[in-house]
């Protein structure tokens, strides 16, 4: 899709945003349990909004840092709830139990929703980087049940998500490596050598189960990705190739490509880029 049709279609739909104010937030909710560790998410409810729609925020960090305290405030302060998680880091467990943590999170948001608040009709995931990355193996494995994996309760739950925000993260860990500069190597390989025990070449089909593009089909929510034209970090061609599988499907896929950025920043909330970024999710989960 070209560039001037993405900004026609998403600007067409942006509504005036919500004016910045306080948004109430639930901390510390225990979502599940795994050998005696309690995994948390956070609830930020934009105020003056009744049953808002639902972003899944998971944050980045090279799969092993930071925490669910890392959430933009770019998405509550336009109207839409916020559950920002914690899961399974690579230093305590390896890939697949970061995606059954956020499966099993988004289950229970759905059993909690009218406690909360918000609605979960339809539900939008995002998160940068390696959050990018789980993000959008998330969303393209609704139903898959090897990922779907036996943490936590709420299995009468449904864990699909309807649309995806991808900042700057991974689509392809075949080809991660290979696609990287020598700085970029120097941070992916021990990421990848913690999350899946090895590096992909030595557990390709750990890999493969682990890369966005292997699970794209005909099923898949719209998405949209962000990526720097200057990241030394993240390949840009990480976020070419799940464009090409989206459109191979003939699916729903917008690439808003941020020139000059690195890997995050400002840039990547200007008034350009926010604009889409809310225009897009509020064409797919509504607001």
């Amino acid at each position: 899709m070209s560039r001037i049709r993405l900004a026609v279609l998403l600007l067409a739909t942006l509504a005036p945003a919500a004016r910045a104010q306080t948004p109430q937030v639930h901390r510390d909710i225990v979502y599940a349990s795994v050998d005696g560790k309690d995994l948390g998410l956070d609830i930020y409810m934009p105020a003056g909004v009744t049953h808002p729609p639902l972003v899944v925020w998971v944050h980045g960090g090279a799969w092993r840092n930071f925490t669910k305290a890392n959430v933009p405030p770019v998405f509550v302060e336009n109207g839409f709830a916020v559950a920002s998680l914690d899961f399974r880091q690579s230093t305590d467990a390896r890939f697949p139990a970061q995606v059954h943590d956020i499966k099993a999170a988004i289950r229970f948001l759905r059993a909690k929703a009218g406690e909360y608040g918000y609605r979960t009709d339809r539900i939008a995931i995002s998160g940068l980087s390696s959050g990018a990355h789980l993000a959008a193996l998330v969303g393209v494995t609704n139903g898959n049940h090897e990922l779907e994996g036996t943490v936590g309760g709420y299995r009468d739950q449904s864990s699909d998500v309807q649309a995806i925000v991808s900042y700057y993260g991974a689509s392809n860990l075949t080809t991660i490596l290979a696609q990287s500069t020598p700085f970029g190597l120097g941070v992916r390989e021990p990421a990848l050598e913690l999350l899946l025990g090895a590096l992909p070449d030595a557990t390709p089909e750990l890999a493969e189960l682990a890369s966005p593009v292997v699970h794209v089909d005909a099923g898949d929510p719209p998405l949209l990705l962000l990526h720097g034209d200057q990241d030394p970090q993240m390949p840009i061609n990480q976020a070419h190739e799940l464009e090409g599988a989206y459109e191979k499907q003939g699916l729903d896929v917008y690439f808003d490509v941020v020139h000059g950025a690195a890997h995050g920043g400002a840039e990547f909330y200007a008034p350009e880029h926010r604009d889409r970024t809310l225009a897009f999710l509020r064409r797919t989960i509504g607001r």
